[in-house]
């Protein structure tokens, strides 16, 4: 594989430069493995429709030829369950959350891993976050029943966000 490089000019970032290493899609950690695609999460309605508005250009066309995005403002009706779920990104940089190369969090954190970026620590803390995000699973599976759309979609609309695919349980 030739690595390529990318340079990233959006709203949040101006010439933040970073190496592909793997293959689209491929050669994730065994423990990563997410159930939806960054391409599948947008196209069900993810972050109110304003998540990546501004990022066209660093990820592949294909990704946003189905995609539910906002033209101005947030729409939670975008999102899959039709709420929100999300906190602001300041709650996310108060805990601690936010990698600098990363200014808009996980799931730019994994559009990024799965394009083919690797960055050993990072990748390490980001998987175990997602990783604890499971918990949720849990609490849909024991207090719902299968396949009850209405029952707790906020939590459901919070685990798409995650890359699992709570459609299934």
């Amino acid at each position: 594989m030739v690595k390529r490089i990318v340079v990233v000019n959006d709203k949040m970032q101006k010439g933040y430069r970073y190496r592909l290493s793997a293959p689209t899609g491929r050669n994730f950690d065994p423990e990563f493995r997410p159930e939806l695609t960054p391409q599948e999460m947008l196209a069900l309605g993810i972050f109110c429709g304003k998540y990546m508005t501004d990022t066209r250009k660093e990820f592949p066309a294909s990704w946003f030829a189905k995609a539910k995005l906002a033209p101005s403002k947030p729409d939670c009706s975008l999102n899959y369950f039709g709420v929100s779920a999300s906190q602001p990104l300041s709650v996310w940089r108060e805990k601690g959350w936010i990698h600098p190369d990363d200014p808009r969090g996980w799931f730019q954190w994994y559009c990024r891993y799965y394009m083919g970026r690797r960055m050993e620590e990072e990748d390490r803390r980001q998987i175990k976050r997602w990783k604890a995000i499971r918990r949720h699973v849990r609490q849909i599976e024991r207090n719902c029943e299968p396949g009850d759309f209405t029952c707790r979609r906020r939590q459901r609309q919070a685990l798409l966000h995650w890359a699992y695919d709570s459609r299934r349980i």
